[in-house]
């Protein structure tokens, strides 16, 4: 590698972290009272004994699977699993639905036989409009779910048919992906102290 090679390399990763940080600080003044409605609505749903239901495609995918970790386990107090589920982790249902229905039903018929009133679903897209994830939040507001939504600054489809959107204000996907994953670890901080606050103290 020459130096003149070097130097583009530091150009571009220079730019990306630039542009990183630029995107996260309109993000926060931008998402922030979204954000507090999420928080409110997952952490009643856990404190009433319901669950989150997580779904997305590719890096999105990623996303929702990481998030239920983190409720399921913990993030970063000890505390009860909190129940939460990826749709898009059970591999021979999402090809089963797929192969049989069509990919644009791979979350809602899961959906469908999983949620029950009281439960938050989070659907997430950087588009706004991926069909499958679109279709499981038309599918979760008819049985009576909380609705969150995760997409860029269009929020496409999906601007109208959630509770609470969380739209990044950028229409670069790794931006908007990068944005999401910090929404979820806030969201999962806040929930987690508000749910351990409300439990009785250890004797």
């Amino acid at each position: 590698m020459t130096a003149t090679d070097t130097s583009s390399a530091v150009d571009v990763l220079r730019q990306n972290i630039q542009g990183s940080i630029e995107t996260h600080a309109r993000f926060m003044e931008a998402c922030l009272p979204a954000l507090s409605k999420a928080a409110e609505a997952l952490t009643s749903a856990y404190l009433s004994g319901r669950k989150a239901i997580f779904f997305g495609n590719g890096g999105s995918a990623a996303d929702a699977q990481h998030l239920a970790a983190e409720f399921l386990g913990r993030y970063l107090r000890e505390r009860d699993p909190l129940p939460a589920v990826a749709l898009n982790t059970n591999s021979s249902a999402v090809t089963a639905i797929g192969n049989d229905y069509g990919y644009e039903h791979t979350f809602s018929r899961q959906l469908r036989a999983l949620g029950v009133r009281g439960d938050v679903a989070v659907g997430i897209s950087t588009s706004g409009n991926s069909q499958n994830v679109v279709e499981a939040l038309q599918c979760a507001r008819e049985l009576g779910l909380f609705t969150i939504g995760l997409t860029g600054a269009a929020g496409g489809k999906m601007r109208g048919l959630v509770d609470v959107l969380i739209a990044v204000p950028s229409d670069e996907t790794p931006r908007i992906q990068e944005c999401h994953i910090l929404a979820g670890h806030a969201l999962c901080d806040a929930v987690e102290g508000a749910v351990v606050a409300s439990q009785p103290p250890a004797k």
